[in-house]
């Protein structure tokens, strides 16, 4: 099968497009034939090697972490789907590898494509939806009438997170350009902040929770934004001494990424807030839940561009640019 591979870490590299063995079929897995792969930051982090000692991959292995397309083939297991079901998933860490013409994806992973959308929509939703649903419901247990500082809103977690904390009742503040508002408030944002001409730290306050997916600048001024109480989740980092644990690590790394996020955890402390680092895993009972909310209307997707699957490199690149509205996606079949 055609696959888009990574051969060595590297910041300028390309991924390279190489025939692969089909994937092998576990008990428990699905073998899905890819219609369509959603791409994410999250891909170029791991072709350039960023999370290399927390997600060790034996190269060259298949990048992508997105994907909707139909069942061929079932594991002895398997008991959720059957050959010919569309699904989609985000195939849990280890197991990657969307960017392929097949993949083997636990069954656990997988849910069944909401129906209301095609296969390049469904691409789009299993890391950002999942992302969001785990940072403001698990994580967070956002409320209703409470108020959520959501960054970069017009992003693929932004669009996505804004629209499930509206579901939820909350007030919803973002930051945007001023050629990304008329969308972020077309999803039902209350507070929108031009990042370029205001300081949201200057402008918001009294939040209870903030979805902070910028730099380390920007997620200590979101302390300030938080009420006593408040919760401070980041899905850019720094990794803390709980996802360390959660992960299995050894006492070196544990040590290592303990120190990485001393400053911003005891800088929360001082304020009487909680921060926490979410690095989101494949969960396909959540992912059915998403689809019920997609298939009733309450979320929609957001799609930017949809590039060929010749073109992964480029759809990468665009993502690269952090000029997207939205989720890019690469239609493979």
């Amino acid at each position: 099968m055609k696959a888009f591979v990574v051969d060595k870490y590297n910041k300028k590299g390309i991924l390279r497009l190489a025939e692969m063995p089909e994937p092998e079929l576990l008990d428990n897995d699905v073998l899905v034939e890819v219609n369509a792969a959603g791409v994410n930051l999250l891909d170029s982090k791991i072709k350039t090697g960023e999370f290399k000692l927390i997600l060790p991959y034996s190269r060259p292995f298949i990048l992508g972490h997105d994907v909707a397309g139909t069942v061929v083939r079932v594991g002895s297991k398997v008991r959720k789907f059957k050959p010919g079901d569309d699904v989609y998933a985000r195939p849990r860490d280890g197991r990657i590898g969307t960017f392929a013409e097949f993949i083997a994806i636990d069954e656990a992973d997988v849910a069944l494509k909401p129906k209301n959308l095609s296969m390049e929509e469904a691409a789009s939703i299993p890391l950002v939806g999942l992302t969001a649903w785990q940072a403001l419901i698990e994580r967070a247990g956002l409320k209703k009438g409470q108020k959520v500082f959501i960054q970069a809103g017009s992003g693929g977690v932004g669009t996505f997170a804004i629209q499930l904390a509206k579901h939820l009742g909350a007030t919803v503040a973002t930051t945007v350009s001023a050629a990304s508002a008329d969308l972020v408030r077309s999803l039902g944002v209350d507070v929108v902040v031009d990042y370029r001409k205001e300081d949201f730290e200057k402008v918001l306050s009294g939040y209870d929770v903030v979805l902070n997916s910028q730099d380390a600048k920007t997620l200590e001024k979101s302390l300030s934004v938080l009420k006593p109480g408040g919760k401070l989740i980041s899905i850019s980092g720094p990794p803390d001494p709980e996802f360390a644990r959660e992960k299995g690590l050894n006492l070196i790394l544990r040590l290592v990424l303990r120190l990485l996020s001393r400053a911003i955890r005891t800088k929360a402390k001082r304020r009487g807030v909680k921060f926490s680092f979410l690095f989101m895993r494949g969960q396909g009972d959540q992912l059915s839940k998403i689809t019920s909310l997609i298939e009733s209307g309450a979320i929609r997707p957001v799609v930017d561009l949809v590039f060929p699957f010749e073109a992964t490199n480029e759809a990468l690149a665009y993502v690269e640019t952090g000029r997207a509205k939205g989720k890019v996606v690469v239609k493979v079949r």
